[in-house]
């Protein structure tokens, strides 16, 4: 779900990057991680109200995002992303994709036809094709308010753009607190946000290696590391979501907004 949920990342880093704004990619990656693990998390607790999670579930894949997040961070903080830099961040999801399955083992029982797979298949095929349009279009929007605004193209990536690129996540959780499936929701917040620091910063890189802010770069991505830190502990630790604990996520992610005010 997460794959799905985070297309227009891809397709947002892979342009950015034939473009040469390399910074527009990793700036959305980084915000949309920290949109997802604090803005997201906590809306769908106030929202939906309040459930349990699974200690070692989000212990597993809480800690492969918090490897792949720190990963992330000292490729780009050196300013300049090279193509064996990008092999290791796109190959690290399937990797960890492999840790997480052989540490949570567990057999479920087949549901689903061949026939209703294809028809789920095609429908998601459909759904995503408008993507890549989209993604151009948000480039030059980019692009053009920086210039006009004289704010860096990687700041209004990470306060703008990954707000617009995680309502998919939002919606397909809230959608999934609604029908009471909370480990699919948990797992596409916490599950986007490995994409995020895996392939996502990684893909366009791989085509199109190049430059990006390493200073600015380096602090939205520790800030984005700090907030998955808090999230990740707050659900071992206390082994549910509940209203008080999206009111601290929000809280985490209101004060990324002291970030802007000091570089802006």
């Amino acid at each position: 779900v997460s794959l799905g949920t985070d297309l227009p990342e891809i397709f947002n880093s892979i342009l950015a990057w034939g473009m040469g704004h390399g910074d527009i990619s990793v700036g959305d990656c980084f915000g949309s991680i920290l949109a997802q693990i604090s803005l997201v998390i906590g809306l769908i607790a106030l929202i939906g109200g309040a459930f349990r999670v699974k200690r070692e579930e989000i212990t597993v894949v809480g800690a492969c995002e918090l490897l792949a997040l720190i990963a992330a961070v000292s490729i780009v903080e050196k300013g300049y992303i090279s193509r064996m830099n990008a092999i290791f961040l796109v190959a690290s999801w399937p990797l960890l994709m492999l840790i997480i399955k052989n540490v949570m083992r567990k057999d479920y029982p087949k549901q689903e036809t061949d026939r209703e797979l294809h028809h789920h298949v095609i429908i998601t095929i459909l759904g995503y094709a408008g993507v890549g349009v989209g993604a151009y279009i948000v480039i030059n929007s980019v692009i053009a308010l920086s210039t006009l605004l004289n704010i860096h193209e990687y700041l209004i990536s990470f306060f703008i753009v990954a707000i617009g690129t995680s309502l998919p996540e939002l919606a397909v959780d809230l959608t999934a607190i609604r029908k009471k499936q909370y480990e699919i929701a948990i797992g596409d917040a916490i599950g986007s946000c490995l994409v995020d620091a895996s392939i996502s910063p990684g893909i366009g890189p791989l085509f199109f290696p190049g430059s990006v802010s390493g200073r600015l770069a380096e602090t939205t991505g520790l800030y984005a590391l700090f907030a998955s830190i808090v999230v990740i502990l707050t659900f071992a630790l206390r082994q549910r979501l509940d209203k008080k604990a999206g009111i601290l996520f929000l809280i985490v992610y209101g004060f990324s907004y002291a970030i802007l005010y000091v570089w802006a």
